[in-house]
Order: structure tokens, then C-alpha cells, then sequence
């Protein structure tokens, strides 16, 4: 499967590249070296501050991706520099996040050749090619966020380990694909069947090191409702990729660590699957709150599932100046796990009072939903600007981030700080 790709004619830039190359994604993803060809690189090699403690980071340009923010390059971890949201409901390809666990990147993939497999508790195996995805099956199309489990993990206070990201480790893009129900149908799975994983390309450094296998429960993968998606398609093109090409599980309205990119190997299994990547990591406490008290421990864990509901000011960041007497516009994101946001609200004076904003156009319960309003700061001074997404079930931010040690799920009514002169 790690062969050349023959389709020289429908090779898309980074792949016609590698083919002159032959190792040059090695080279550019080990080194974090500028080989994108992106015309946006204004901003490469030079550094950013996140807006939190120890938060200087590298920007820099990997293939296909415009300068993103660098958590680090081996695994490669590349966070979307937050002034690229505003105005954008669609998160552009060359913009959106990558979060890889194992640095074992398949540096080459031929498309020709790619099989993915389906296996395990079914009755009728498969092995199906690009092209079989791709005319054998009911295209699906989904606008979806995609967020990582510990997106906006700096923030947490006490602080804890792990990967220190500010807010944009996410993205919303429209995926086209097949969906997972449709696969496992002509798969058919047996009795007993209880869960369905998911394993890709990429691979441990180390023998010591456990593969990246995700699992979701076959009622979950087998759900009408759920639109649990294979894609071969984000926002009209093949997938980039460092997002996964050529196939990526998209599972809506979950965290990131579901959505396993270079997809190649589908397994029905009678079990719940207890590797590493789901016991013991990526576990949330076991309460209504998802949420322990700072500094202990959570007696008991579940496997992180769905978003919390959240929304963001993209047009002002802390620092931003207002004209004192003059309207402001104000706008930004609000998302949550698929049950829809309906209202957002917006506060000009630290939340004591509240006006609902305009919201923009729906795209779907899984994505972003614009919001815009105006106010006048009627004095000079600072400002406190915050923001609150309500959905269908009356769901709301905490005005204070509940805290848990893994860093996950981070949810909360954000504030902005500007100065009104």
C-alpha cells in the first residue's frame, strides 16, 4: 500500500511533488520545513505567543498548509492560527489542524492500489478500492467540526500535561464520502458483533509503543441518525494529506480522536476494544460534569465522546482596540455535538447583561453557525466581551471552565478584553 501513486495524471500537487521526490513529505514533516507551495507564507519561520503561560510557538508552512501554528513536527501537530476563523464558516484545507499521535507518517500512498479493508464478526470480507467508494455506494455529503479532544488545553487552570494548545485545534469543513452504515451492511456483521474499530496507515515508532485503533459501539456505527461517514472528500477536493488522504472516518459531532485518517482496516469484534488509545487514554470522569475538583483524580472513567457546546468572538482578540461612541461589529463561532445551536448571546460589560445576536446561515447541526451583532462602548477604557451559544436542549457555557486532569473538553463563556479608546 506505501508504493509510488501510478495515477500521475489525477495527482494532486504534494503527490506529483513527491513522485519528482520521492521522500521530500519525509524530509518536509521531519524538519518542518516550508514545502507547501502555498502562496499565503508571509508568516513562516516567524514565532507567535498563545495567550497563555510558556505559550511562544513556531509558525511555519508543511505541505499544502498555509503557516500554522507548531506544537510539534514529529508527530506532527500543527494548530490553526486563531485569526483564520473569523469571517470563514468553512474552514479552507490549507488552514484547518492536524493532530497525528504516532510519527510513523506513511510518506507515500498509491492511490491506485489503496484497499480498505472490512473484517472481523461479518459474514461477506471486504476489500474495496477508491474507485469501488467511489461508484459502488450512495455518496453522503456532511458539513461537520472536526476539534481535538484537547483543544484549548493551555487555558486549563491548574495547568496539566499534555499538549499546551490555545483555541484552534479545530475546524469545519463539508466532507463527501460513504457512509460507515452502508460498509458495514454489505459487510454484514454476525451475533454478537458489539463494537467496530478503526486502524490507518500510520504506524508506532517504537515496537513498545501501541498502534492508533479507535472504536465505536455497532449501534453507534449502524445509526441512521449518527452519519458516521468514510470520506475521500473535504470541501470539494480529494483529502489533503496531512488530514488523512485518502480516507478518513468522520464521526460527527465526536471529538477528534475518532476521526482516524489514512483509514485502511474497518474490524467488527465481539469485545469492547481496550487498547491503549481508548483505556487508558482519552477517558473523562464519569459524572454529569465530566469534571473532578482541581489537583484530584477521577474515580471512575468513560471513553471521551461527545463536544460540549461552545462559541468564540473571532473578529477581536485580547488587546483589540473599539472606538468609544462608534458601533462595533462583533461576530464569530458557535458549534456542539449535533443538537443544534439556536441562540447565541453577547455581553459588552463582563456578562451582566446580555443581546442576542444575528445568526448566520445553518449549514447543518454539526457545524459552525456564524453569529454577528453591534454594540457602542459609551465610555474609554477596558471592556470585557463575552460571548455564550445556547442549543435545542437549553445546553449553555459555565461562566467558570470545569476542570479535569486530561485536559479535555474544555467549555466555558470566553472573554475577550479590548480597550475602547
Amino acid at each position: 500500500m506505501n508504493q509510488i501513486d501510478q495515477t500521475t495524471n489525477t495527482a494532486h500537487p504534494l503527490r506529483r511533488g513527491l513522485l519528482k521526490g520521492g521522500v521530500g513529505l519525509g524530509l518536509g514533516l521531519g524538519l518542518g520545513l516550508n514545502t507547501s507551495g502555498s502562496s499565503s507564507q508571509a508568516n513562516a519561520g516567524q514565532r507567535t505567543q498563545l495567550p497563555f503561560a510558556y505559550g511562544e510557538r513556531e509558525l511555519a508552512s508543511f505541505p499544502e498548509k498555509k503557516p500554522m501554528i507548531v506544537l510539534t513536527s514529529r508527530p506532527v501537530q500543527l494548530e490553526t492560527p486563531f485569526e483564520y476563523f473569523d469571517n470563514k464558516i468553512i474552514t479552507p484545507n490549507d488552514e484547518f489542524f492536524v493532530r497525528y499521535h504516532l510519527a510513523n507518517i506513511p510518506k507515500i500512498i498509491d492511490a491506485k492500489r489503496f484497499t480498505l479493508r472490512v473484517g472481523g464478526n461479518v459474514s461477506n470480507p471486504l476489500e474495496l478500492t477508491l474507485r469501488d467508494l467511489k461508484t459502488r455506494f450512495t455518496p453522503q455529503k456532511l458539513v461537520a467540526v472536526n476539534q481535538c479532544s484537547g483543544n484549548s488545553r493551555g487555558f486549563f487552570e491548574p495547568r496539566v500535561t499534555g499538549g499546551q494548545l490555545g483555541n484552534g485545534a479545530m475546524g469545519n469543513a463539508q466532507w463527501v464520502g460513504v457512509a460507515l452504515k452502508d460498509i458495514l451492511n454489505l459487510a454484514n456483521p454476525g451475533q454478537g458483533a458489539r463494537q467496530v474499530s478503526f486502524n490507518g496507515l500510520d504506524t508506532p515508532v517504537l515496537q513498545s509503543e501501541a498502534d492508533f485503533v479507535k472504536a465505536l459501539n455497532i449501534d453507534h456505527a449502524l445509526s441512521i441518525d449518527s452519519n458516521v461517514m468514510v470520506a475521500y472528500e473535504m470541501n470539494g477536493s480529494e483529502l489533503p494529506y496531512l488530514n488523512g488522504f485518502p480516507l478518513k472516518l468522520i464521526v460527527p459531532g465526536y471529538y477528534g480522536t475518532y476521526w482516524v485518517k489514512h483509514l485502511s482496516e474497518i474490524n467488527v469484534i465481539d469485545t469492547e476494544y481496550n487498547g491503549f488509545w481508548m483505556n487508558p487514554a482519552y477517558r473523562i470522569p464519569d459524572n454529569d460534569c465530566s469534571c473532578v475538583a482541581p489537583g484530584t483524580a477521577p474515580t471512575k472513567t468513560v471513553p471521551i465522546n461527545k463536544f460540549t457546546i461552545r462559541s468564540f468572538i473571532t473578529n477581536l482578540q485580547n488587546a483589540s482596540t473599539v472606538l468609544a461612541n462608534q458601533s462595533t461589529v462583533v461576530r464569530g463561532i458557535a458549534f456542539d455535538s449535533g443538537l443544534g445551536i439556536c441562540k447565541v448571546l453577547f455581553s459588552s460589560d463582563d456578562g451582566q447583561t446580555w443581546t442576542e445576536t444575528k445568526l448566520g446561515n445553518d449549514l447543518g447541526r454539526y457545524s459552525f453557525r456564524g453569529w454577528s451583532t453591534q454594540f457602542t462602548a459609551a465610555t474609554k477604557g477596558e471592556l470585557k466581551l463575552r460571548v455564550k451559544a445556547i442549543n435545542r436542549a437549553g445546553e449553555e457555557q459555565p461562566m467558570n471552565a470545569k476542570w479535569m486532569p486530561a485536559g479535555y473538553m474544555r467549555n466555558v463563556v470566553e472573554t475577550v478584553t479590548v480597550s475602547s479608546v
